[in-house]
Order: structure tokens, then C-alpha cells, then sequence
């Protein structure tokens, strides 16, 4: 069984990991995959844009305004993705998918609606001499008013137990399943569907365990300029590749914040719970972080304890270490962080999962 969000490594550490094997699905299972995510219309304007699509009715509001949706529609290919992406979390070990065997889009999506993504096993089939197993599935879309807004068909092949490349950092070799309960990684539903769930309460750490985050992410040259842009960054060494070159810089950097902020994302996986993050302390950059180097993040649980003005929380004192695809540490930092007790009243029955 493969429904735990951890494997243990032979060093007692936690590793994050995704994705059910082919012996796991059933058919008649149903996912409900978890986060969901608000489209906004300027994710319509840009992806319509990036692939030059010439439908006005996505990102032309006075036209918009004359046809009989009153506002852009977002593009459907958008939905499509994101029904996909979002169900990624079960489906992790797909090889591929072979076919999309119908996609409908049975409602409008419009900026600033919400998307979740539910899906259903519909077909079961051993490929045998084969690594994969070949599955079925009918996912929907539904919106924040519970409107289906899509329906997919397709199907996929899925690694079976054992095989396939491992899904871990390079050094890591050997993995055992770490099946705890705290570490489920879904829970049932009134109906017996499968939630998926993202994090741990805080009754779920203990001091000393270390949790390697992953999978690791790898910066592209693109992100050292736009993120300069973005964030109002004047300084040439981050996007003026002319200014480089004569100053014998060999590549643009990525901004120090920029690459903070990316590594402690990685961090969330595991951290999903929490309230608030209180703050960093001792943030160190150790090494600089160029366009494709790729980052990993391993974090220790140093301290717990009950906040006292906050009953349904407590704080997490967490230490961070950031290390690139050559095993050199480029940051760490320590971190205090509020966290939900899973035994106190959360937002999360209320809003889906």
C-alpha cells in the first residue's frame, strides 16, 4: 500500500513522497484532490497571450461585455491543466497519458473562480511482462458554488510497485515506508472518498525528525530577470546580461529574497498546516544560487510547544537547510512557525478538505 505521504530513509529522516502504484487503485475509487486554486483573469490574459491565442472573448472585456457571458472566458485549456496538474499528487507515478478519450466543458469559467479537481478509477487493466499497469480515469472540475464546470476521460499508464526510477534526491538510495498514521495521506470522506491531505498538525511532529522536502527545484535563466522586474530590483548583476558580460560576470544571479522565497516553498509540503510563519532568524547565504542550479530542502524539528495565547495552535521552532544539485549548503535559517493542533477547530472540514 502506498497511501502514506512519507518513506523513511535508512538514517531515520522523512522524505516526502507522492503517487499511488498501479496495485493501489481500485475501480469505483474517487479522489478529491487537494489544494484547490482561484484562477484570475490576468492568468486568462497571459496564457492566452503566451500561446497567441486570437479568441478575443478571453481577454477583451468590452467585448466580452456584448456577447451573453457578460465577462471573459477563461481558456479552456487552462481548466484542462489545472485538472490535471491538481490531481498530481495521486497520479505522480504516471508514465504517461495515452488518450483523452472526451473533454467537455460543461459550465464557464471566469476570473476569480475557484477549481477543484475530483477523480474516479473507471477501468483497471495488468499489462503483463510490463512495468506499467494501464488505468482509467473520469476526472471533473468543479467551481467554488459546486458547478461542474469539465469532464475529462483518459487514460494512463501507471508504474507498478517497485519499478520504474526512484522518486528521490540523487544521494538517496535505499527507502522504507514510513506508514504512521500521522502520516496518511488521505482521509476519508462521509461518502468514502479520498481527501487528499497536504501537511501535518502539530501533534504530529516530534523534536529531532528531520523532514528532506521534495521533489527539488531547478532555476530557469528566465526567472533571474523577471523576478528582478518584478520585485524592483535595479541592481544590473540581475538582468542587464550586457552589464555582466563586460563586468566578467559569466551569468545573471538570482536575487537572494527570490531564491529564499522559492526554497522555503519547498518547505510547504510538509508544513501545510501552518497559521502563520512567525518569522526567520539566522538566515545565512552560504553560496549564490545561478540560473539551473537546482535547490533541495531538508528542515530538523528543533522545538514544540502549546502556544498560550492561541489554543487552537502551537509554535513549531524549525531549522531550514538549503543545498544545491553539487550537495553545497547556499542557505539555512531557523524558523518559527503556528500550526494548527489537530485536535482543535480547523478551516479545513468547511472548506473541502
Amino acid at each position: 500500500m502506498s497511501f502514506f505521504a512519507y518513506s523513511k530513509t535508512p538514517e531515520g529522516q522523512f522524505l516526502e513522497r507522492f503517487g499511488l502504484d498501479f496495485e493501489d487503485f481500485q475501480v469505483n475509487q474517487r479522489f478529491h484532490h487537494r489544494p484547490g486554486l482561484t484562477v484570475s483573469q490576468q492568468d486568462n490574459v497571459n496564457e492566452s497571450l503566451e500561446t497567441m491565442n486570437a479568441a478575443m472573448i478571453h481577454y477583451d472585456n468590452n467585448y466580452a461585455d456584448k456577447t451573453v457571458w457578460k465577462n471573459p472566458l477563461v481558456v479552456s485549456t487552462i481548466t484542462l491543466q489545472l485538472m490535471i496538474g491538481m490531481s498530481s499528487k495521486t497520479f505522480s507515478k504516471r508514465n504517461r497519458i495515452l488518450r483523452f478519450e472526451n473533454i467537455s466543458m460543461t459550465a464557464p469559467v471566469f476570473g476569480g473562480d475557484t477549481l477543484y479537481s475530483d477523480s474516479e478509477i473507471i477501468s483497471i487493466k495488468d499489462l503483463p511482462d510490463s512495468e506499467f499497469g494501464k488505468i482509467g480515469v473520469f476526472c471533473q472540475a468543479k467551481n467554488q458554488h459546486g458547478i461542474i464546470v469539465s469532464k475529462v476521460k483518459y487514460e494512463a499508464l501507471i508504474w507498478k510497485r517497485n519499478k520504474g526510477p526512484i522518486l528521490a534526491p540523487e544521494h538517496i538510495k535505499n527507502l522504507s515506508q514510513a506508514d504512521e498514521t500521522r502520516f496518511e495521506s488521505y482521509k476519508l470522506s462521509s461518502e468514502n472518498n479520498l481527501i487528499e491531505q497536504t501537511g501535518l498538525f502539530f501533534e504530529d511532529f516530534n523534536s529531532n525528525e528531520t523532514f528532506i522536502h521534495w521533489p527539488c527545484r531547478t532555476f530557469s535563466p528566465s526567472e533571474a530577470v523577471i523576478k528582478a522586474w518584478q520585485y524592483m530590483e535595479i541592481s544590473p548583476q540581475f538582468h542587464d546580461s550586457s552589464w555582466a558580460k563586460f563586468n566578467q560576470q559569466s551569468e545573471l544571479a538570482m536575487t537572494q529574497t527570490w531564491v529564499l522565497g522559492a526554497a522555503t516553498a519547498l518547505t510547504t509540503r510538509t508544513f501545510g498546516r501552518v497559521v502563520a510563519n512567525l518569522g526567520w532568524y539566522d538566515a545565512e547565504f552560504h553560496h549564490d544560487t545561478f540560473p539551473g542550479d537546482t535547490l533541495r530542502a531538508e528542515s530538523r524539528i528543533l522545538e514544540k510547544r502549546v502556544s498560550k495565547s492561541r489554543i487552537n495552535e502551537g509554535i513549531l521552532t524549525v531549522s531550514t537547510s538549503i543545498f544545491n544539485q553539487h550537495d553545497i549548503k547556499v542557505i539555512s535559517y531557523i524558523r518559527n512557525l503556528l500550526v494548527y493542533k489537530k485536535s482543535a477547530e480547523t478551516p479545513y472540514a468547511s472548506a473541502g478538505y
